[in-house]
Formats: C-alpha cells, structure tokens, sequence
C-alpha cells in the first residue's frame, strides 16, 4: 500500500476505481463542501472513513500539503510501453517520453497535462529520474489514476521500440534549428524532452527522427521541462483539433 494526499487526488482516486483503497484519513474540524464531498463518496462506495487529529495526517501523508485527507490506497501498477498504445484516444497515437525527468512537481505537472491534452501515456525511466510518488500524484491533480504510465529500463531502447511500431519521434531540444510549431503533428507520434538541466541524453537525442526548439524571445535560453512539454503538447492538441 502506499499513501496518497490532497482533495483531487484522493477525489479521482475514488471516482476511477482504478485502485483499491483501503481506507481515508480526514482531519477533524476541517469542514468544508469539496471534502464533505469525499466523505459522502467514500460512504457511497463503502471506503471506510477515519476521522484523525490533523497531526495523523500530517504523519501519513509525510507533509503538511494534504489539504486535510489521504487516502491509504494499493501501489500504483505501471503499464509497459504495449498498453500505451493498444486503445489510441484519438485518430493517431499520442505518447510522451521523458528522458530523467527528476522533480515530483514537475513529472506531477506533465501529466496532468499530458492527460488533458489527450495524450495515449507517459513513458518514464526506471534508473535517474522520479517515479510515481504521493508528491507527483498531488501534483498531477488525480490525472495519475486515468493516464497509463510505463517504466523502461532504457529509454533509447524504447525509442526503438516506438519506431518499430511506426511511431515517428520528436525530440524537444533547445538546440534544435527547426521550431516546434512547423511540424505536422497529424501522424502517430512520440515526443521526448529531457530532464531539468541536462536536456536530452546525446543517445537518445539520436534516436529522434525530428528535433524542434521553442523559440525562446528574452535572454533566458531555455523553459522548465514543465511548462515546455505544455507547450508543445497543446500545439499537437491544436493541429489535431482543426484537422
């Protein structure tokens, strides 16, 4: 079991089913509608519902960012690469690759909206890069309950693998010629971005079939890898909505 914290996260948890919970800790003299609100659906779907000091919380939780409620809840299951692209959720395939991605937040951030941009799964590495963490699911808002992720030992292999499927690569890459919003997204695709600082690994970096920048206006060179995937997946999401 594992635990995972804050209003969203344990909400979607709840409605997706797509985990057994065990039980949910809610903080006495926290009242409020959207946690009276998991209180009646956790009654509604026979979770059982422990009302604890504040302090429990914050133990269980192992931070004060839990908005009053965590749920004890079975270990999230990674997906292998197969699952990602079995039920495409649009005409073409849609998969995220992140090349040692660190940060909970931001890995909690790129999903969340790699799931609201309509994108088929996330891939993420086993070794040098953060995994599923009640930080990252408080930080994806819940999306961690509907959008596959897998784990590859390799991610350079799993671009291979990709490709073998008929999946073309674009690797996001701030020393790239081309800028991102030039491309036809309107095919099955792969995007990769690297991790916070170092950017994609030179391997994986040739292993793409396309490299394209964000053209960047002020004096900073780069984005957070965050904000760029945001970027870049709603400009696939855009093309693919018009077409």
């Amino acid at each position: 079991m594992e635990v995972i914290y804050g209003i969203h996260p344990v909400r979607e948890a709840i409605a997706s089913r797509s985990r057994a919970i065990e039980h949910v800790a809610v903080a006495r003299g926290r009242q409020d509608a959207k946690l009276q609100q998991i209180i009646d659906e956790c009654r509604t779907a026979g979770i059982a519902v422990r009302f604890v000091p504040r302090e429990d919380v914050n133990r269980l939780a192992q931070s004060a960012a839990h908005q009053g409620v965590a749920a004890v809840i079975a270990q999230h299951h990674y997906g292998d690469v197969g699952d990602l692209l079995r039920q495409p959720r649009g005409k073409y395939r849609f998969v995220l690759v992140l090349d040692g991605v660190e940060d909970p937040h931001n890995l909690g951030a790129i999903i969340r909206t790699a799931e609201g941009a309509g994108a088929d799964g996330v891939v993420i590495p086993e070794r040098r890069a953060v995994g599923i963490t009640p930080t990252v699911a408080k930080a994806a808002a819940g999306a961690v309950e509907y959008l596959p992720i897998a784990r590859v030992t390799n991610v350079a292999r799993c671009l291979e693998e990709l490709k073998a499927q008929n999946i073309w690569i674009f690797g996001l890459d701030e020393r790239a010629s081309q800028a991102y919003d030039t491309q036809d997204y309107n095919l099955d695709l792969g995007i990769v971005l690297g991790g916070e600082g170092a950017g994609l690994h030179e391997l994986v970096r040739k292993k793409c079939d396309f490299l394209v920048s964000i053209p960047m206006l002020g004096r900073i060179s780069s984005l957070n890898v965050s904000v760029a995937a945001g970027v870049m997946m709603y400009e696939i999401a855009r093309q693919r909505r018009s077409s």
